[in-house]
């Protein structure tokens, strides 16, 4: 094999930089035993080579043994990270509005399955749940049923107590389609899976929270001999730590992945989420629905985002891998151009405006008229600000939407009738259209 050497990093100083930064290791993590994940990645980069950051974070992160995702719960206080649902229930209010909103957009059909792509603890769904249940008159008659797609045997236990209490159990072998059912109090189906593809056909409203950028990247870097792929190596002078390195020549994924005219010198990729929003775009286009993707992001003009959380800080990808969250922002532009003309994109749009959109100055005051204590109160006045500062989630997070194209279009006139009034238009898309609440 050629020599991964620091050459290869040094055509680019910001590189060098960055593996200085992403190598270096306090005292106290250098005299730390060495993690099982961290063995097994040793081993196999020394038999085999340099590995991609993509393949770096899938064991990392889901390895069926040792996965960050697999064996914790890394959401709260106490965990790794805080997402939206758990600041304020207002999102995941605004959340399952939208919902039902593109129900009603797509003509009420008598189906609707919530989809959800890595549910967390259950409080997204909780929350989206409890307005259908609000708006059960709304809903009439439709068959409505939970479907959530999770890896983590951990996290699926959380959500079947938030979502079910009791009342769920386990399949005998996880190797079945529906690895968990359970029904909520309301007497809804819930069904578990640990693939979007075993979710039945169906007209559904997909959410994805969070979710795309804990999906694998790969990074590319631009040098002096065109595009290379960003490697994770042994150091070769400290054989527990890793390091970052440039791959010599062109590997598979740097002659496949980059952008034809791609301006930026560092690129990062997640072909995994582009072949989700295409599942996900086919099945809407085949049986109607409507997907929500929510997540920090950018269109297409970002470059190093590549990052790890333990105990809500900033964490060193390379250090102690399986101990923290590792995430990366998602590249909206990407996933629209895979989506190609399968299915409508909107967006993305900052979280601040989608939520305003919704209508959560008007849901604030709501609650905030009907509380009297204090503290709670001041929670949510607190979760609102989080939610929707720019300075804070309200520019960072983009909200990104999946829609059939028959969601759009107006309705077609009869040839040879002539209509006294115009064809209704079609309604608005909540969120990202500015909606009047007088």
């Amino acid at each position: 094999m050629e020599s991964y050497g620091e050459t290869d990093l040094v055509l680019n100083g910001r590189w060098s930089a960055v593996q200085t930064r992403l190598s270096s290791r306090s005292s106290q993590d250098q005299q730390k035993p060495r993690t099982s994940i961290l063995r097994h990645l040793t081993s196999k980069i020394k038999a085999t080579g340099p590995i991609p950051v993509a393949e770096y974070m899938r064991e990392v992160l889901t390895n069926p043994v040792t996965g960050y995702y697999v064996r914790n719960d890394m959401l709260g206080p106490d965990g790794d990270f805080i997402t939206s649902p758990e600041i304020s229930q207002i999102f995941g209010e605004l959340v399952g509005v939208w919902c039902v909103s593109e129900w009603m957009g797509a003509g009420r059909p008598r189906q609707l399955q919530l989809v959800e792509l890595g549910p967390g603890k259950g409080s997204l769904a909780s929350d989206v749940l409890r307005v259908f249940s609000q708006l059960r008159s709304v809903l009439g008659e439709a068959s409505v049923s939970v479907h959530l797609v999770e890896v983590s045997p951990t996290l699926s236990q959380v959500q079947a107590q938030t979502l079910t209490g009791n009342q769920n159990q386990a399949a005998l072998s996880e190797d079945v389609p529906v690895y968990r059912r359970g029904e909520t109090a309301a007497g809804l189906p819930v069904s578990w899976y640990h693939r979007v593809d075993d979710v039945p056909r169906g007209f559904s409203i997909y959410v994805a929270h969070e979710f795309f950028d804990a999906l694998p990247i790969h990074k590319f870097q631009r040098t002096l001999k065109g595009w290379r792929e960003v490697l994770v190596d042994v150091h070769p002078d400290q054989p527990d730590q890793l390091r970052f390195v440039l791959a010599p020549s062109p590997t598979l994924a740097s002659s496949t992945l980059i952008q034809a005219g791609e301006k930026r010198d560092h690129v990062e990729v997640c072909p995994q989420g582009g072949a989700i929003v295409q599942r996900l775009a086919s099945r809407i286009a085949e049986a109607g629905g409507a997907a929500l993707i929510a997540d920090y992001g950018h269109d297409g003009t970002k470059t190093d985002t590549f990052r790890g959380f333990k105990g809500h800080r900033l964490h060193d990808v390379l250090s102690s891998p399986g101990s923290a969250d590792l995430t990366a922002d998602v590249d909206f532009s990407y996933l629209r151009r895979t989506v190609g003309t399968a299915a409508v994109c909107l967006g993305p749009v900052p979280q601040g405006t989608f939520l305003k959109n919704m209508g959560i100055d008007t849901r604030l005051q709501v609650l905030l008229r009907n509380c009297t204590d204090p503290s709670t109160r001041e929670q949510l006045v607190r979760g609102y600000h989080m939610l929707t500062d720019p300075g804070k989630m309200g520019e960072r997070f983009k909200f990104f939407s999946l829609l059939s194209h028959s969601r759009l279009a107006k309705p077609k006139t009869p040839e040879g009738l002539k209509m006294e009034k115009k064809s209704p238009a079609p309604l608005p898309v909540a969120g990202f259209t500015e909606l009047s609440f007088s």
